[in-house]
């Protein structure tokens, strides 16, 4: 074991000198890239150091966080409920609202049941850290969210990774399994990083054929993909085949928070057995209320979800005409791959100086080689914020050749 290390005024142990000479986080604050507090907001512009930007990397896709319906039902929300339920769901947190909300998620996704959390991230890690346990096998897309590793890590299941949206790997992998282990298939619908589409139905065909239990994490899926939104097993046709679709509400419902959607013994057990269920807060109501009147604005209004089509198909468009590598991206999550650390710098630098924020991704967010600068479309964007950003990609596209 280390020796403490005296300096003139306490000890410092090991483990502190390892924090304060890690070079990762030297480098991270010195460069100051994320992280960044922002003075103001309004709509889709933000303030930085008393400059307004226009926000390129939000996941704000529908445009309904200023929404003044939406605003208004978080003040009545307010006022009626409080601030906080201060519990557990499982203790003395459940509220009605929470159950209307659940109920509301689970028609629009044409499921039984929903259980919703306080955070995304927390109903990621639900869905999948429950339903497996020591001596299963969780077979799983490589490039899924971190909140999904975390998960799996949890279940203490074993855990078998297949190349990223390849049926034809997961196959491979499926072959070495025996066929008496209990298995679960786990995948994302809309990648974030590279707005990639998972082949919903064939992975499916997959799953039955296999005996897998299926989790499909729809966070960029759901309000985007499929019939007015309803996310990427809809988009495909087999929602009805999917166990298990979670997702979040800080992307299409301009809210924060999570859900779980399944059939209603799934959730019951999910509510058994979940720790991220049983042991977290609930859900506060302004939260849960803006989410509920943001998918009722969606679902009667869909110009919307059309807008944010409109925007997309634009962008691409015009991304492909300047030559910039996007990814394929097939969704309003769209990088824009700089390749290194420096050009992605370089790059989101010149977007900054033309007045546009968007945040730059590397290692591990990606691969070695797919740094990019990680852009998002809205149908908050008018006809001058399109051209605003058009002028300052083509400006910072420069930095790159």
């Amino acid at each position: 074991m280390l020796p403490f290390i005296k300096n003139k005024t306490r000890f410092v142990s090991s483990i502190e000198q390892r924090i304060l000479s890690d070079e990762l986080t030297k480098l991270r604050v010195k460069h100051d890239l994320w992280y960044q507090p922002f003075e103001k907001q309004e709509g889709n512009k933000v303030w930085l150091k008393g400059k307004e930007y226009l926000m390129l990397s939000s996941n704000d896709y529908l445009g309904l966080g200023f929404d003044s319906r939406v605003r208004e039902a978080a003040r009545e929300a307010l006022d009626k409920w409080g601030t906080s339920p201060t519990g557990s769901r499982f203790a003395n947190g459940s509220r009605g609202y929470h159950q209307e909300l659940e109920a509301q998620i689970a028609s629009f996704l044409g499921k039984e049941a929903c259980h919703v959390h306080s955070a995304g991230y927390l109903s990621c890690v639900a869905s999948v850290s429950c339903f497996v346990s020591k001596g299963d096998v969780a077979i799983v897309d490589r490039n899924v969210h971190s909140s999904l590793w975390e998960g799996l890590r949890l279940s203490m299941a074993s855990i078998e990774k297949f190349s990223h949206n390849s049926p034809a790997s997961l196959e491979e992998e499926l072959s070495f399994i025996p066929k008496d282990r209990k298995k679960m298939l786990v995948f994302e619908g809309v990648y974030s990083m590279e707005g990639h589409v998972a082949p919903v139905d064939k992975f499916v065909d997959i799953a039955e054929e296999n005996d897998c239990f299926v989790v499909l994490d729809d966070a960029h899926g759901f309000g985007v993909m499929g019939n007015q939104g309803r996310g990427s097993a809809d988009h495909f046709g087999v929602s009805d085949r999917v166990n298990v679709i979670s997702g979040s509400f800080s992307k299409s419902l301009a809210s924060t928070g999570g859900f779980v959607a399944g059939d209603q013994a799934v959730i019951d057990y999910l509510r058994t057995y979940s720790k991220q269920t049983i042991f977290s807060a609930a859900i506060n109501p302004t939260q849960a209320a803006i989410a509920s009147k943001a998918l009722e604005i969606h679902q009667s209004e869909p110009h919307f979800y059309e807008r944010l089509w409109a925007n997309t198909r634009r962008y691409h468009a015009f991304l492909r005409e300047l030559g910039l590598d996007y990814w394929d991206s097939k969704t309003p999550a769209v990088p824009i791959v700089a390749g290194s650390k420096e050009r992605a710098y370089f790059f989101s630098q010149r977007l900054m100086e033309k007045g546009v924020y968007a945040n730059i991704i590397i290692p591990p967010g990606v691969p070695p080689g797919k740094e990019l600068v990680r852009t998002a479309m809205s149908a908050s964007f008018a006809e001058s914020d399109m051209e605003r950003i058009e002028g300052a990609v083509r400006y910072a596209a420069k930095a790159l050749r």
